[in-house]
């Protein structure tokens, strides 16, 4: 296991899969621009290590992310500082530039979700391609209740994962819903014991990390992409990836140790 330490984000690559764990437990793991760099960092690298097919994202301390900083809020530092259209840069270059870097991620994203995830930190988790939360998990789309809405993109994900409908109702009311009620509602993949939600969703990331990389990348692709386009689009983009795949070394492989598994089962059945 290769690993890289950092104050706020600390990197390891384990069977496949890049393990990403914020660190700054004190305040929750707050997302101030400087942790916000850190992680957008950390999940750009993804895409140019071969070695990595899956990314899970997790923190340590009690909480998974508790927002923005309400202390920087009040006295107008980080973020906050400046002019309205200082803020609105800042917003663009540092917040969104860890929405486009899960959004461009060409690997799956796993998200351990222990404890709250609050504003902000609830956007993070609902990024991620699949979600495992601990039964003390809680999310909360909670911007209101300070005045602000989601400046992260928030809206446009929680709504394709719940409805705008139940959206509207999650943000308008800024209440916090529990771990159960979030697998309810489709927020969360796997309800899995405090104890062992760490190394649940690393078994899970290990798994997906062993699918054929190029084809698991497509695959990914073809999910999210059709879920934005008409069926014409959609069978285009598949015709286009299947051929590409079925004309490639990859799957030859992939069909080669697939037939020497199954005729393995065969004599181990027999034996």
């Amino acid at each position: 296991m290769d690993t890289i330490e950092h104050p706020l984000v600390t990197r390891e690559v384990d069977d496949g899969v890049l393990v990403l764990t914020m660190n700054r437990q004190a305040d929750g793991n707050a997302l101030d621009l400087e942790m916000t760099a850190a992680l957008a960092e950390a999940i750009e690298s993804a895409n140019a290590m071969s070695d990595v097919h899956c990314v899970l994202l997790r923190s340590s301390g009690r909480h998974f992310c508790t927002g923005g900083n309400v202390k920087d809020m009040e006295q107008g530092r980080d973020l906050m500082a400046g002019s309205v259209s200082d803020v609105r840069d800042r917003l663009k270059k540092g917040l969104h530039r860890l929405t486009r870097a899960l959004t461009s991620l060409e690997v799956p994203s796993v998200c351990a979700v222990n404890g709250a995830a609050v504003g902000a930190g609830c956007d993070l988790a609902l990024m991620c391609d699949i979600r495992l939360a601990g039964p003390r998990a809680s999310f909360a789309e909670s911007f209101l209740r300070l005045g602000l809405v989601s400046g992260i993109g928030g809206a446009w994900f929680l709504s394709r994962i719940v409805g705008p409908a139940k959206a509207l109702e999650l943000t308008l009311t800024s209440e916090f819903i529990d771990a159960e009620q979030a697998a309810h509602l489709g927020l969360v993949s796997k309800l899995v014991d405090d104890d062992h939600l760490g190394l649940e969703a690393l078994r899970l990331a290990r798994r997906i990390a062993r699918n054929p990389p190029q084809a698991m990348r497509m695959a990914k692709q073809l999910v999210r992409e059709s879920s934005e386009s008409s069926l014409g689009a959609a069978l285009e983009m598949a015709a286009s990836m299947q051929a590409i795949l079925l004309c490639g070394e990859e799957h030859r492989q992939t069909v080669l140790r697939f037939l020497e598994q199954q005729a393995e089962d065969k004599r181990r059945r027999t034996a």
